[in-house]
């Protein structure tokens, strides 16, 4: 694990979360609406979003037609929209702020346990690992997790072999490492200094 996480630093020494947002509550929006899309396309949503109604009290009496309208190039923007505005109203149950609670979070449409751990982790601190498809790929070509696992079981895996760690930075690098670096299609091989344990290097040498 000490060479994974030596060369992470190496690699990525700064690393953060990449969805813009200045209050805690448009973190998890944001995150809820980056399922199935990427973070720069939900960050050229939310600017235009969360300038709009810059309070949940303004995203509750919002108009779901308005809501659909700003977030429309993100896709699936329907239900997204349906979301934001449940989401907001829920939050007044908690006095306007995202609690420290994951069976409150993962009660909240459009939020699972992915989402949750990335609020956890950014908002909180909680050491835990998001488990999105870059880190569930990079889990499985070096090896931490099987190409059967789900990504819960994923997440088990990586939360057991780095539990002397920093998640929060690891969950960050994980990320940023799979985006640009161990890609799904033309990932960074030749310069990798992983690719020795790298199941997916490996098999392309056979």
């Amino acid at each position: 694990m000490n060479k994974i996480v030596e060369y992470l630093d190496e690699l990525i020494p700064n690393p953060r979360c990449e969805l813009n947002y200045n209050k805690d509550y448009e973190l998890l929006l944001a995150t809820m609406l980056s399922a199935q899309t990427t973070d720069k396309r939900v960050n050229e949503v939310t600017g235009i979003l969360f300038k709009k109604y810059d309070s949940l009290a303004k995203l509750r009496k919002a108009k779901i037609e308005d809501i659909i309208e700003i977030i429309r190039p993100i896709g699936t923007f329907n239900k997204k929209a349906s979301n934001v505005i449940e989401i907001a109203k829920r939050l007044e149950e908690v006095g306007d702020k995202v609690p420290n609670d994951r069976e409150f979070l993962e009660s909240l449409p459009g939020v699972g346990r992915k989402t949750a751990n990335v609020v956890l982790s950014n908002i909180y601190n909680i050491e835990c690992i998001a488990v999105d498809t870059h880190v569930h790929r990079v889990s499985i070509r070096l090896g931490l997790a099987n190409k059967n696992d789900d990504v819960l079981k994923t997440e088990m895996k990586l939360t057991k072999k780095f539990k002397d760690y920093n998640l929060c930075r690891l969950h960050h690098q994980l990320v940023l490492f799979g985006r640009y670096y161990c890609k799904a299609s033309n990932p960074s091989c030749d310069t990798c200094k992983l690719s020795d344990i790298c199941k997916y290097k490996n098999s392309t040498r056979k």
